[in-house]
């Protein structure tokens, strides 16, 4: 039993929290029971032997630090501190030596409790991650293991159970708290055919979800990846601060080997190299890194890192994609035309006429089906949502024309689906009554794409895509938080493009592009002198993403290459959250700025103080330690933030209702 405690007691040392705690509680009682023992029992004499003890207790911890620094040939601030509280002792300056030791330990402290405290958000991320789920299994349900659950299985949620993985709703429904993943308070309602996130909450009601991820292919899983990536990764102005910190350290080591030469004075030497400790500067830019970081993702927003961070600050323009971004990325089929008969086609395929489309749309439907089966683009899962005649067969083969669309073979026959230039580059006629059909559905704000068929054109399919509700409102506010140019990049046409961009209240539009142009504008925007921001979701946005400053992937919506490529995803496809993320990264460079001021000025005034003598070791470490606790203090506003200036007003981003009555007459060929 005893050899177990102290195995425990051995554990939770190895923790810097607990042991930096246990040391400053045991330093400053020791040098409390002295300042007992020499002014309230009148024995000076055990006042040395209990300071000595106070200084070998707090100083162990920072020379054992100063050694592993050494270790790896790095002078740090703790070898500052060991050298004067040795001087100290040496000299029978009990009392500096203790104070030296017991302050600095204090704010060791302090500061791994704040970097503690903003690891907490990726504590309380792993552990909404439930262990075990109910899985239905030859007809019963049986709990098991989280690493035991395949894709595809259906879990059992219960009400008030944390949901194991995410998925779609079977049937059932439920209220489902989602706000662990997307800061958002107000609870999803979830019913057939919606998706749930692995660590919400279904607050009531039974759930039937079918997996489609488990653990680290998660929605919960890539946040703890992205918080984890945060913290490994540093600001530039943290290494900024750290390079200066290592010319630093010898600079004030060779400053009081000179002042010992010129004054012979061991107190004030040892003096300032303890004052001219950095300690407020080192930690000045992670504390507030650490705390924006952990905050942002408390609100769903996921960052790389401090790097990212700061970054995302100095945004003077964002670029959005259309599809999936400024739009739901959901769209439906609500226009077919068909252009030639196609009854032979038809019966090759033994059409069911159940669907609301006659049987030459119905046919269309079919062929762009089979070229739409391989493709993720997000428009090609409406075209096979909408497919009459039960499974689409797979293609023979599949080819994706990156901004044009998708060629592929099947028994023989060749199937375009895609723009004006896939049919050019497929040498498919386009008549000018066909030109003028795509002209009017793209006017109304659809997406319009061709059918060709071994070299015919065979029809047009119009697909609407609503804008998001939160768009008009992001543009607005981006507006209004300075950003000064404010542009859509889409491989959609023009006219659908402008239709979209009037309704969120953009005027620059590029439309047509291809993935390599749209990283081509972001180059030239960067060129001009912009601090650039790309939005998207898609993998043909992947380029851009990388290119940009600074890459915004939708965290559901989002391809998992354009998730990994960006350095910002936004949990449950908040736009909103976009102008949040710059205003916290703003917020948390002013307090960068304002921790690296407090500390400069400190060090400066005390080194100051020092040489004109007017400042002791006591004392000017208690002032030194003062400025720790105070950018420590003020690091801790970022993570705690002020009231959330999410925006609230909606913007107005309806789509135009479909008109299939007014587009479900054939087209004379």
């Amino acid at each position: 039993m005893t050899t177990t405690r102290l195995q425990s007691t051995q554990e939770r040392l190895r923790d810097p929290l607990a042991r930096r705690m246990l040391l400053t509680v045991v330093s400053g009682a020791l040098i409390l029971l002295a300042l007992v023992g020499i002014y309230v029992l009148g024995r000076p004499g055990v006042g040395p032997w209990l300071m000595t003890a106070a200084a070998l207790v707090a100083g162990s911890d920072i020379a054992m630090r100063a050694i592993n620094a050494l270790r790896i040939r790095q002078i740090s601030i703790e070898l500052l501190v060991t050298i004067a509280a040795s001087g100290a002792l040496i000299i029978g300056e009990y009392w500096e030596a203790a104070a030296v030791t017991f302050l600095f330990m204090l704010g060791a402290y302090l500061e791994a409790r704040t970097l503690s405290k903003t690891r907490q958000a990726l504590a309380e991320l792993i552990e909404l991650a439930p262990e075990t789920a109910l899985v239905e299994r030859d007809g019963d349900v049986v709990e098991v293991g989280i690493g035991a659950v395949a894709v595809g299985e259906t879990v059992v949620v219960k009400p008030g159970g944390r949901i194991p993985v995410d998925g779609v709703v079977i049937n059932g429904s439920a209220a489902v708290d989602e706000s662990a993943i997307t800061g958002e308070p107000i609870p999803e309602s979830k019913a057939a055919e919606s998706g749930v996130y692995a660590g919400t909450i279904a607050l009531n009601g039974l759930l039937r979800v079918r997996v489609a991820g488990v653990g680290g292919e998660t929605m919960l899983g890539r946040i703890i990846e992205r918080v984890e990536e945060a913290q490994d990764t540093k600001a530039p102005a943290q290494r900024f601060i750290e390079r200066f910190a290592r010319w630093y350290t010898p600079a004030i080591m060779g400053l009081s080997l000179v002042a010992w030469i010129i004054t012979r004075n061991v107190e004030l030497t040892l003096t300032l190299l303890v004052i001219g400790c950095p300690g407020a500067l080192v930690i000045s830019t992670p504390v507030s890194v650490m705390a924006g970081i952990g905050r942002a993702a408390r609100r769903g927003i996921l960052i790389k890192g401090g790097e990212h961070l700061e970054q995302a600050g100095s945004i003077t323009a964002v670029a959005f994609d259309k599809t999936g971004t400024l739009t739901e990325g959901r769209p439906s089929l609500t226009d077919v035309v068909a252009l030639q008969p196609m009854t032979a086609h038809a019966n090759h395929h033994s059409l069911l006429d159940n669907t609301g489309w006659d049987a030459d749309q119905q046919a269309v439907l079919r062929w762009a089906a089979i070229a739409e089966a391989g493709s993720e683009h997000p428009l090609a899962q409406p075209i096979l949502d909408a497919a009459p005649g039960g499974p689409v067969p797979s293609a023979d083969d599949f080819s994706v024309y990156p901004g044009r669309g998708v060629v592929t073979t099947h028994n023989g026959h060749t199937i375009g689906v895609g723009n004006a230039v896939l049919m050019h580059e497929l040498d498919v006629p386009v008549s000018r009554q066909v030109e003028t059909r795509m002209e009017r559905l793209k006017q109304t704000g659809r997406t319009a794409v061709m059918v060709a068929l071994d070299g015919s054109l065979i029809g047009i399919l119009g697909i609407a895509d609503a804008v998001r509700q939160d768009a008009a409102a992001t543009v607005a506010r981006l507006r209004q938080d300075g950003i000064k140019r404010i542009l859509m990049l889409t491989g959609d046409d023009r006219l659908t493009a402008q239709a979209v961009a009037e309704q969120v209240g953009i005027s620059e539009v590029h439309a047509g592009l291809m993935p390599d142009e749209k990283l081509e504008i972001i180059r030239s925007l960067q060129a001009e002198g912009y601090v650039v921001a790309m939005a998207g979701d898609g993998i043909n946005d992947a380029p851009a993403l990388v290119a940009a400053d600074a890459g915004v992937a939708m965290g559901t919506a989002g391809t998992d290459v354009a998730i990994e490529t960006a350095d910002i995803a936004l949990v449950g496809d908040d736009l909103r959250k976009l102008p949040e993320a710059i205003g916290l990264s703003r917020a948390t460079v002013r307090n960068i700025r304002q921790n690296v001021a407090v500390a400069l000025i400190t060090v400066g005034a005390l080194l100051g103080g020092v040489l004109l003598g007017e400042v002791h070791m006591a004392g000017g470490m208690f002032v030194h330690q003062a400025s720790v606790l105070l950018v420590t203090a003020n690091g801790m506003r970022v993570l705690r933030g002020g009231r959330n200036r999410t925006v609230r007003s909606r913007g107005n981003g309806a789509m135009p209702q479909p008109a299939q009555a007014e587009t479900r007459d054939a087209l004379p060929a």
